[in-house]
């Protein structure tokens, strides 16, 4: 059942600054009570940003080392930070000692790779998806091309050492999200350009359908803002050629995916981010083109401001929120 189709003109993107990190590939942002934003480099460490908003108070502290790429980050309240891995699988850091603690590495005996993004609920349940079994993270562009349809999403109940897998057939199962209520979840589908709900209670217990259809781009992580939407990071905008490619064979697309995994990748200028309500209603679409901060890959709200985060560039982009929609 499609809810929403984000449609019309979007605002445009309003970038004020660029935090620089010492590394690249901050993929996933979010942000804590006080306004300091949490993120992932790609030589494993996780750092903190304070003053994001001054760029005399400006700080970025090393606060872990994962060992592996982390890439998905969801806060505790216990200053625990849960991270997916896509080399080591799901792990936790104590944000006081840096402690890194695996907590899944495995699922039906096979090793958890490419682990993309996780919540945790109130009854201390852990959702997480991963994107692809058939390529790695540094191939994640043969998945998008061959539309291998092998995402999962996966939960770990309280005291339980292995995953279930609760969803399957995802393509390029990417952000994920809950409802406010916590009665469903949001999962980003990266390869179909939409987001899936699947329900927590109710009468479709178990079931997943269609949330929001035919986003503007490709959706990435996703982040709840305290009382307010999901934002909705746009990795990428609509390239028909390759819906088209998705049409064709799987031998076509398996061709496709092998030469585009050697193929030299640098991403459009196009960066963007949605945001939608409990109702699949688009409440925000911001979009800037040409744009000097590429590939967007998550946003959060901090400080009054929206910090974008990219698995691309070497730093966190520092925006404007729109104003409140009607």
């Amino acid at each position: 059942m499609v809810h929403s189709r984000a449609t019309g003109r979007p605002t445009p993107l309003v970038a004020r600054r660029l935090v620089t990190l010492d590394g690249r590939g901050p993929e996933d942002v979010v942000a804590d009570s006080r306004g300091r934003v949490l993120t992932g480099l790609e030589d494993g460490r996780i750092v903190r940003v304070e003053g994001i908003g001054d760029p005399d108070r400006t700080r970025v502290r090393v606060l872990a080392e994962t060992g592996g790429r982390p890439l998905g980050l969801e806060l505790l309240p216990d200053e625990g930070l849960l991270v997916c891995d896509a080399r080591r699988g799901l792990l936790r850091i104590g944000l006081d000692d840096g402690i890194v603690r695996v907590l899944a590495d495995t699922v039906g005996g096979e090793p958890l790779r490419f682990c993309s993004n996780v919540v945790a609920l109130s009854d201390g349940t852990l959702y997480f998806t991963v994107s692809s079994r058939s390529y790695p993270l540094e191939q994640w562009i043969g998945d998008l091309v061959e539309h291998t349809g092998t995402g999962r999403l996966l939960r770990l109940a309280p005291g339980e050492e292995e995953p279930e897998v609760l969803l399957e057939g995802l393509q390029f199962a990417n952000g994920l999200a809950p409802a406010a209520d916590e009665s469903f979840l949001v999962v980003a589908e990266t390869g179909e350009r939409r987001l899936t709900r699947y329900w927590l209670a109710g009468p479709k217990q178990g079931r997943g359908e269609t949330f929001v259809d035919d986003l503007p781009g490709q959706p990435d992580n996703l982040w709840r803002a305290p009382g307010g939407p999901i934002w909705v990071a746009l990795a990428g905008p609509r390239v028909a050629a390759l819906e088209l490619l998705h049409r064709r064979g799987p031998a076509l697309r398996h061709t496709a995916a092998r030469l585009a995994v050697r193929a030299p990748f640098r991403p459009p200028g196009t960066a963007g981010v949605v945001a939608v309500d409990d109702e699949g209603r688009v409440l925000h679409h911001l979009e800037r083109r040409r744009a000097r901060f590429r590939m967007v890959t998550s946003a959060c709200e901090a400080d009054g401001r929206l910090v974008l985060g990219s698995i691309w560039e070497r730093g966190i982009a520092v925006c404007d929120l729109p104003a409140a929609a009607d």
